[in-house]
């Protein structure tokens, strides 16, 4: 019992650099840079401890007691393995919940999913009209500003038979009626129709009257946003030059790309955020997302938490390099994450008292790992321990690194060496001394 209390207290000194770090976050905010490279530092402490003093220490224990070194690699590797996976699913689930806004690269990513998912089926009724598919589907950020929603009664005549060609339309719901100066029928439009082209690409005024047979969803594209696409898009001008002004328009489709493979490679180039994009998404992820940003914090803390108590057999047992590595790297993590949740509208107290869960799930965890899976000749406790040790590995691909190289660009590869070679030292230090 005694050596349970010991590690929880640990447990809880290696976490209590969470708090700090919301203070330097909230307070007294230090350079982006010196963050990551204090972050930086951190991964590579973690990287030297996971590889040396877990994943090494545990294959060389399996060979002792008759494994072979294929079958000893394999065991550890798989339970890294299924540690990581298990911490990326999870992860991702939280982010999704509103943990992302815990850290900047894991909001950006989480952002641009949510803008390109919202945009999927406006892209998908686009890819619809041959003329729009000249444009390159590479460029659909300039594209999708200029597209306007209306909504058309039914019976209300949206454009007749010599009126200006001012825009063309796209059905996103709903059917339209197009008739001849004469009144006869030329076609009746569905969802993704689209019809006003000609009128676009003649300059001419329209040739048939448009009335929606229901109230319908238009999306619309007007003659001046359709010029400046023309005066910024060279490859589209020259499509449209070539076109005749006569031409049927089934025969634009010819030599256009395929709508279902250009909306699949126009969505994947939606890799922009305003700021105002940016501001209301954040806002809207942060909104009643405190149970997810809990959870997050304490997936992030666990798997370290529980290696530590589980390798522990006394103060001269401790794996100094795995605590180092934790310790510095809650520094920098949860001065970005205060940065994020203020922006997101929390006020300090309730983030700090976020960030106090850290605290508490490093206690538990600890003191779970000495009570249950410390146990130097079991093999579910090695295996647990490597399970533990691939999902911080994960959380050092997932948010440490891609965190430090976003705050503080290509400097955090010196930080990370040294962080690797000092945690090296003191693991040989431990082992010769």
């Amino acid at each position: 019992m005694n050596e349970v209390l010991i590690v929880s207290l640990i447990g809880l000194a290696t976490t209590s650099s969470a708090m700090a770090g919301t203070a330097i976050g909230l307070y007294c905010p230090l350079s982006k840079r010196s963050l990551a490279c204090i972050l930086a530092f951190a991964a590579g402490a973690l990287i030297s401890a996971l590889a040396i003093d877990l994943g090494y220490h545990g294959a060389v224990h399996l060979h002792h007691i008759g494994f072979s070194h294929r079958l000893s690699w394999a065991f550890i590797s798989g339970g890294f393995a299924a540690g990581a996976v298990i911490y990326y699913c999870a992860s991702r689930y939280l982010e999704k919940k509103g943990a992302a806004v815990r850290f900047p690269t894991r909001f950006r990513e989480y952002a641009l999913e949510r803008k390109q998912e919202e945009n999927r089926a406006l892209v998908k009724l686009l890819s619809k009209c041959d003329l729009l598919r000249h444009m390159p589907a590479q460029d659909i950020e300039d594209l999708l500003p200029a597209v306007q929603q209306r909504r058309v009664a039914a019976g209300e005549v949206l454009f007749r038979a010599g009126d200006p060609g001012d825009a063309l339309f796209i059905v996103a719901g709903g059917r339209v009626q197009i008739t001849s100066e004469a009144g006869s029928s030329i076609a009746e439009l569905g969802d993704g129709d689209a019809f006003g082209e000609m009128a676009l690409l003649s300059g001419g005024a329209r040739t048939a009257t448009a009335v929606p047979l229901s109230d319908v969803e238009l999306l619309e594209i007007t003659r001046a946003d359709f010029n400046r696409m023309l005066a910024n898009d060279g490859q589209l001008a020259k499509a449209v030059q070539r076109l005749s002004h006569d031409r049927a328009l089934k025969n634009l489709s010819q030599g256009v790309p395929n709508p279902g493979k250009w909306a699949s490679v126009a969505i994947s180039n939606v890799h922009h955020l305003s700021h105002a994009e940016t501001t209301k998404l954040l806002t809207q992820a942060g909104h009643g997302a405190g149970m997810a940003i809990i959870m997050g914090n304490i997936l992030d803390t666990i798997p370290g938490c529980l290696v530590i108590g589980a390798n522990f057999r006394g103060l001269n047992s401790l794996s100094l390099t795995l605590m180092l590595g934790m310790f510095l790297g809650g520094i920098p993590e949860a001065a970005a994450s205060a940065a994020m949740l203020t922006r997101a509208g929390f006020k300090p107290k309730k983030i700090f008292g976020l960030w106090s869960t850290v605290l508490v799930a490093g206690m538990l965890a600890a003191a779970i790992g000495k009570a249950f899976i410390s146990s130097p000749e079991s093999l579910v406790a090695i295996f647990c321990e490597a399970l533990a040790g691939g999902a911080v590995l994960a959380l050092v691909a997932h948010a440490m690194f891609p965190e430090a190289l976003h705050q503080g660009g290509s400097i955090i590869v010196l930080p990370t060496v040294a962080g690797f070679l000092f945690a090296l030292y003191l693991s040989l230090a431990a082992a010769f001394g």
